[in-house]
């Protein structure tokens, strides 16, 4: 896996909306707060379009996203916020200046689909992270993760113990995201390999059937037969029938990985929960699963 290189004061962040559309006012706070930090920011040149839902066409979200993968000036790129969007414009990036010049993509949620992408096609390592949408005075440890992660410091995370983790210790590769576009790209060109990897799973505001739906896909996919460990984050506004599930999203997910032996640690603080801390994915983490915490290290 190739990791582009670190940031260092001065270096240039871009800013770019490749899904749901964005105001000026919602980026001002992340703007202000990264040029504090000694970084020049960057906006795309269609940020604040608007074309229904999305930050602008199909063609004006290909056509910034495009421009910050071959400035060579810029050295991390931010996705502004999720929604729905990437799926539509990915086949229509071209990755040739990026894979000889890598940078960091950084985002979650919609944003899975260029994690997914990058990491299988171009073995470039990418960043889950919080968005600037999402920054706020709320956010300091989301943004300080992020921040350590970009100049390149190892962070260690310990999580609080809960009764559905299968105790034990694991290494790999860490690869996954938001489990409805790991869903949505399975059997694509985007699609992720999770043979002898930490997948990491997250989600929101999905009915209970539908996690039920999509962990069953992982598990006839064979996603889940050769993981080194599971690693669950926020799995937030979960939604029922009038007719209840009977199971909420913990045992809903366990229940399809009891068959396996790998590590499983739930409480992650990461996803669309209030904290949303950085992670890399293909990066090489080591997990520890005991009866008083969960300890999740970059090696």
């Amino acid at each position: 896996m190739t990791f582009p290189p670190y940031l260092d004061a001065g270096d240039t962040i871009g800013i770019v909306a490749p899904a749901r559309k964005v105001t000026r006012e919602e980026m001002e706070f992340a703007i202000h707060w990264w040029e504090r930090k000694g970084f020049r920011v960057v906006l795309g040149k269609h940020l604040f379009s608007e074309y229904h839902q999305y930050a602008g066409t199909d063609a004006e979200r290909t056509a910034d996203l495009q421009s910050m993968l071959r400035n060579s000036e810029i050295k991390a790129i931010f996705c502004a916020r999720g929604g729905y969007g990437v799926m539509r414009i990915i086949d229509h990036i071209d990755f040739l200046s990026f894979n000889i010049e890598p940078k960091w993509v950084c985002g979650f949620s919609d944003i899975t689909v260029l994690h997914s992408h990058i990491n299988k096609n171009f073995k470039v390592a990418t960043i889950h992270a919080s968005m600037p949408f999402s920054m706020n005075e709320k956010s300091s440890l989301n943004l300080e993760t992020l921040f350590q992660t970009l100049i390149g410091e190892q962070i260690t995370y310990k999580c609080k113990p809960h009764p559905l983790n299968r105790l034990g210790e694991c290494s790999g590769e860490l690869t996954g995201g938001n489990l409805s576009l790991l869903y949505a790209l399975s059997g694509s060109v985007s699609d992720i390999d999770t043979s002898n990897k930490i997948l990491f799973i997250e989600d929101t505001d999905e009915y209970l059937y539908h996690i039920d739906r999509m962990m069953l896909h992982l598990k006839r996919a064979g996603k889940l037969e050769n993981l080194a460990g599971l690693v669950i984050g926020s799995f937030t506004k979960m939604k029922d029938n009038d007719i209840a599930f009977g199971k909420n999203f913990e045992h809903i997910i366990r229940e399809h990985c009891e068959e396996y032996n790998f590590p499983i640690a739930f409480n992650m603080p990461v996803g669309h929960g209030e904290i949303n801390v950085a992670m890399k994915f293909g990066a090489t983490y080591s997990m520890s699963i005991d009866h008083t915490m969960t300890t999740f290290q970059e090696k």
